[in-house]
């Protein structure tokens, strides 16, 4: 059964900065892109970054650039998020996201929150 687990969330100061990975497992079959949402307190779920499985071509919501990488590591077949200079609104519960070429699949989501 295909599982994304998310590590790494918490509390950090504003201007700190944390690292999130993904563990894809039991994913035999070929992935598309890997990505990053979240979804912070009242707001809808939103598009953060996504890498691509072919190439590492990456992109980045508008918010975000300049502060976050993501990454992959294809041996150990994760997904990462370095954070950086967080601000209080990137307070949210980050999900991993997976689209392949047979669906798309979630994370539970991992809390980050950004307060003095």
């Amino acid at each position: 059964q295909v599982q994304l687990v998310e590590s790494g969330g918490g509390l950090v100061q504003p201007g700190g900065s944390l690292r999130l990975s993904c563990a894809a497992s039991e994913f035999t079959f070929t992935i598309y892109t890997m990505s990053w949402y979240r979804q912070g307190p009242g707001k809808e779920r939103e598009w953060v970054a996504t890498i691509s499985t072919a190439g590492g071509i990456t992109n980045y919501a508008d918010s975000v650039k300049g502060r976050f990488t993501i990454s992959r590591d294809i041996a150990k077949n994760t997904v990462n998020l370095q954070m950086n200079s967080l601000k209080p609104e990137d307070t949210a519960v980050y999900y991993c996201n997976v689209n392949s070429i047979r669906s798309t699949y979630w994370g539970q989501g991992t809390q980050v929150t950004v307060s003095a």
